[in-house]
């Protein structure tokens, strides 16, 4: 049962960085592509970048689901820049 949920959460971790590279990629929300260059200028690998900008995203999709809320676009941004602190770090 514990290699079904690990593939699932390199599934779910995968999808998550695949929709960080299309915000990248479709500059939307700006801040994607500012941040993830700025993560890479310090000296961060690709996949570190994209990994931690994918928790961020889980994070928002964590507290939606739990919140029963819409997507905050605000937060979310406030929270990439904050990188490379993660959130629930502070």
């Amino acid at each position: 049962m514990s290699e079904n949920n690990d593939s699932e959460e390199s599934f779910a971790e995968e999808k998550l960085v695949q929709a960080i590279e299309n915000q990248i990629e479709s500059d939307s929300p700006p801040a994607a592509r500012a941040v993830f260059n700025k993560l890479t200028l310090v000296g961060y690998e690709r996949e570190d970048a994209l990994r931690m900008m994918a928790i961020v995203l889980a994070y928002e999709i964590e507290a939606m689901l739990r919140d029963d809320r819409a997507f905050d676009g605000a937060w979310y941004e406030q929270a990439l820049r904050a990188l490379p602190e993660l959130p629930g770090e502070e």
